[in-house]
């Protein structure tokens, strides 16, 4: 396997990837919800070479493992090529309605109006559980003042209130400084999960830098001592040696402290959502989508996230079968 550490320093998640097999054609409209995919390496339809197109897109959360496991898959199939947008899980979701995907990565849950327009468009579908992840909050390296944040502080720093914040605000003995903000677009699930956690529903500060693309968010909070942005756990791992991370009630994101759920409220699961019609009438889909839910514990985990229980994976891998 890759070095999948050094694969995240150096790949732009913004961009798709170009590895894998096709999709076409819709069909009923209902929801399975299991979970995501099993540790064991596989050579999942070795015996038989493939060829097709599979489309992809959504969470920049998700994208690392499903980069991951396209690279991998590229050299057990080579003549499918897999790619995979990095449109939010927002985003992702309207492509997935329309019909120009096979599968959507989200870092949230599927909303009931998207539940109900991929219903109306006769779209029958299965939710996926591949990993889970840390919302991690970070700041500049030379941010001297901050360590852990609580809850309620978050929220403070983060919620729009007609006022010019500055950090002293939030802690008089922290600087008499503009605090820079940088938060993954309103077409993120990551941004979903935020507002629902920390904001409250509320409005997030209007002076935010707002972006899909994790790589921007990251290289934001590196240029400016007075930044603070939050993103996935494994953008975080990445850049580490670049970015500092903060603790969230005490607690700072790990994979013991993501995975027992003690980092809390900001761990949560990571999906797959899938198109039922693709599976049944589409080969290299059925092979691609064996082969993710076989290695997404082990991808999960080299890029930085938490693999799901095996049964989980189990679970969804008998889902798939049943779909064919």
């Amino acid at each position: 396997m890759k070095n999948w550490k050094y694969f995240m320093a150096t790949s732009i998640v913004g961009s798709a990837l170009l590895l894998g097999a096709c999709g076409s054609d819709t069909e009923e409209g209902s929801k399975t919800s299991n979970s995501g995919a099993s540790s064991q390496e596989t050579n999942a339809g070795a015996s038989e070479q493939l060829e097709g197109k599979i489309a992809g897109d959504g969470s920049s959360t998700v994208a690392p493992i499903m980069e991951a496991i396209v690279e991998e898959y590229t050299a057990v199939q080579p003549k499918v090529q897999v790619s995979v947008g990095v449109s939010g899980t927002g985003g992702g979701f309207e492509k997935f309605i329309a019909g120009e995907t096979a599968f959507s990565n989200a870092s949230r849950e599927i909303k009931e109006e998207e539940a109900a327009k991929l219903k109306e468009a006769g779209i029958d579908y299965t939710e996926m559980k591949i990993g889970y992840d840390g919302l991690s909050i970070v700041v500049n390296k030379e941010n001297d003042w901050i360590e852990d944040l609580t809850v309620e502080q978050l929220k403070q720093i983060w919620t729009e209130d007609g006022k010019e914040k500055k950090w002293s605000d939030i802690d008089p003995s922290w600087p008499k400084e503009k605090i820079v903000y940088y938060s993954p677009g309103t077409d993120s699930g990551t941004y979903d999960y935020f507002d629902e956690v920390i904001l409250d529903g509320k409005d997030l500060a209007k002076k935010a830098t707002l972006s899909e693309d994790d790589n921007v968010l990251v290289q934001g909070v590196e240029g400016d001592k007075n930044a603070i942005g939050y993103f996935g756990y494994a953008y975080y791992l990445a850049n580490k040696d670049n970015l500092k991370i903060v603790k969230v009630g005490g607690i700072e994101p790990t994979n013991e402290t993501i995975k027992s759920g003690e980092y809390s409220p900001l761990s949560r699961p990571l999906f797959i959502y899938v198109k039922n019609s693709e599976v049944k009438e589409n080969a290299a889909f059925y092979n691609f989508m064996k082969y993710a839910l076989e290695n997404a514990g082990d991808m999960a985990e080299a890029v930085g996230y938490v693999r799901t229980p095996d049964e989980d994976y189990k679970k969804d891998l008998d889902a798939l079968e049943g779909l064919k």
